[in-house]
């Protein structure tokens, strides 16, 4: 498939073409910037041709017009589809998603919570739209990676009237997260979802993401892309008290304040310049303004780390991307010097020699270093592309119903566990079948013990496991008086600790977790549903504003599944759900785990 990728702003329109019926390959990349009265400068480049100069387009709307003369004269034709970046997708756009005339009234209603950016990308597929009306126009969203996050992480502690007028923390740039812990974890040779990882992006615009275990948990910007790190003309984080104090010792109104805070804060508002390398540059010739800025800059970037390390409970790489993440080896160099502590060392000699062409995401951590570090282009259309070519092959699901299923607080025992806490040779009695095949609830019951309380009468379920798992609720871990993560079921590297205790003993053990939604599924049912193992899907209960959907399910495929979607106590209860109750798929697939 020949996909057109385009990635708009308030100055600049970058697009490229790519094809992806193997692996994605780009086959033609453009960008015209700086739109002013006579005109705009361009660079094209396809191949081993490659031309720069200036343009006549005045605005954004006359440059994307002019695309299809711009390919033509290059030779690119049989395009297939148009992939647009759409910055701000707030809590609905979990996927890709058609720009009909419904979902673009949805986000320009998000433009006051991306106002540099939203218009420009909605300006974008209007012209995209008149000039090819025949091709699918499908819109990726920067929100949408961080939609993982916990309510923990997403929510202001401010009054209720707020968070229900939708002030809340959203996280961007997810698009070049996503691709750049895929590439990740290619260069470490791992699994993503058996990863922790934390992705810099250093550009014009910065964030840092923590992606723990293959999810976004926490990005460094909030409600707006103005939270977080220092940027080229954004203040990063500010005390929201300097709005008050500005009014009233300044006079300033608060568009004025807004207006500062995004267009000339930053390295802009500490030295001038926007641009790293006239800071470095000025700071090398003795400017202390250069210098200060360039300090607090690197520790900000350093705090972020330190804090999302902790957040996940380890590290297992950074990966450095976006412009001054890619070129500026002083940069890395200053943000990792105060890391040692963490185990993350970097060898100096492979930082200065880093080379990426042909996306390539080389390691420069120092031998022994416990963390890796690697460096890697970001590649933000080329996911755009492939999320879009995935939406658009994937076939139309079966409109069947899902039974859901409310899992209880419930424990697996190994076989380990089941001697310590019943006695050398003990087994379980079987007790009521579960709809799972091979699955049963034993007669025998455990207590747990936490910090806080503990609950007694808890179920155990058979047949015995390799690893002790205990799934409880989130209202259970408040009662046990444990901080305790959503995890999928098996995966228990870094998960607390927890008392069980049996009639013949006890242990302190780990593998606590509230366990994530996610559907068991036969192949029969799969295939005719259009779902794979490991794919992440959204689902549907009831209708109307009623409706709810559940985002980030996970499918387990397995050979004689019974088909339901499995929610904890804590959901269900809050969303009304009880027997009976059926969802459908409603979004398709958002991502295949680990690829």
């Amino acid at each position: 498939m020949r996909i057109l990728v385009f990635n708009a702003g308030s100055s600049s329109l970058k697009f490229g073409v790519f094809d992806t019926n193997d692996d994605t390959t780009r086959v033609f990349k453009g960008g015209f910037e700086r739109f002013r009265d006579g005109g705009c400068a361009f660079n094209l480049e396809a191949g081993a041709r490659h031309e720069q100069g200036t343009a006549p387009y005045a605005d954004l709307a006359a440059a994307t017009a002019a695309v299809p003369e711009v390919l033509a004269a290059w030779g690119i034709t049989g395009l297939e589809a148009i992939g647009h970046r759409i910055v701000h997708g707030g809590p609905e756009f979990a996927d890709p998603t058609v720009l009909d005339d419904v979902t673009l009234a949805k986000i320009e209603a998000l433009t006051p919570l991306a106002p540099l950016h939203n218009p420009a990308n909605l300006e974008a597929v209007r012209v995209a739209r008149q000039v090819w009306p025949d091709l699918p126009q499908i819109g990726v969203f920067d929100t949408a990676f961080h939609l993982t996050n916990p309510t923990r992480v997403t929510t202001y502690a401010v009054p209720q009237t707020w968070r229900d007028a939708g002030l809340r923390r959203y996280g961007f740039h997810g698009t070049s997260h996503k691709y750049v812990a895929e590439r990740g974890a290619q260069a470490l040779q791992q699994p993503l979802e058996d990863l922790r990882l934390i992705s810099v992006h250093l550009g014009n615009g910065a964030s840092v993401c923590a992606i723990n275990l293959g999810q976004s948990l926490e990005s460094s910007m909030g409600l707006t892309p103005l939270e977080g790190l220092v940027m080229g003309t954004r203040s990063g984080d500010v005390d929201p008290g300097a709005f008050g104090y500005l009014q009233r010792q300044l006079g300033l109104s608060i568009d004025q304040i807004e207006h500062s805070l995004y267009h000339d804060s930053g390295l802009k508002g500490l030295t001038g310049s926007s641009d790293m390398r006239d800071v470095e540059d000025r700071a090398a010739a003795g400017d202390a303004a250069a210098q200060l800025a360039i300090n607090l800059y690197a520790y900000r970037v350093r705090k972020y780390i330190g804090a999302y390390a902790a957040a996940m409970g380890g590290l297992d790489g950074v990966i450095f991307t976006g412009g001054i993440g890619e070129n500026s080896a002083s940069m890395r160099r200053r943000i990792c010097d105060g890391l040692q502590f963490m185990g993350l060392r970097l060898d100096n000699d492979r930082n200065m020699a880093v080379q990426l062409d042909n996306h390539a995401a080389p390691q420069i951590q120092a031998y022994g270093s416990r963390i890796a570090v690697i460096v890697t282009e970001t590649a933000e259309q080329l996911q755009i592309a492939r999320e879009v070519a995935r939406h658009l092959a994937k076939p139309a699901p079966a409109l069947r119903p899902i039974p859901i299923a409310v899992s209880g607080r419930h424990v697996h025992l190994s076989a380990d566990s089941l001697a310590a806490l019943f006695g050398p040779g003990y087994t379980l009695t079987e007790g009521r079948a579960l709809r799972q095949p091979g699955n049963w609830a034993a007669k025998e019951r455990l207590t747990l013990i936490g910090p806080k309380g503990s609950i007694e009468n808890v179920a155990i379920l058979g047949p015995l496991r390799s690893q002790t798992q205990i799934e409880v609720s989130r209202t259970d871990s408040f009662e046990l008086g444990i901080d305790v993560p959503v995890r999928d079921s098996g995966k228990l590297d870094g998960t607390p600790t927890i008392r069980l205790v049996g009639p013949a003993g006890q242990i302190d053990t780990d593998g606590l977790i509230v366990a994530a939604r996610h559907i068991h599924i036969n192949p029969t049912d799969a295939d005719a549903m259009g779902l794979q193992d490991h794919q992440v899907v959204s689902v549907r209960v009831g209708e109307g504003e009623r409706a709810l959907t559940f985002a980030r399910v996970l499918v387990r495929v397995q050979p004689t599944a019974f088909t339901e979607m499995h929610i904890d106590t804590d959901e269900a209860n809050a969303a009304g759900i009880g027997p009976g109750f059926e969802g459908r798929i409603s979004h398709g697939v958002t991502a295949l785990v680990g690829t």
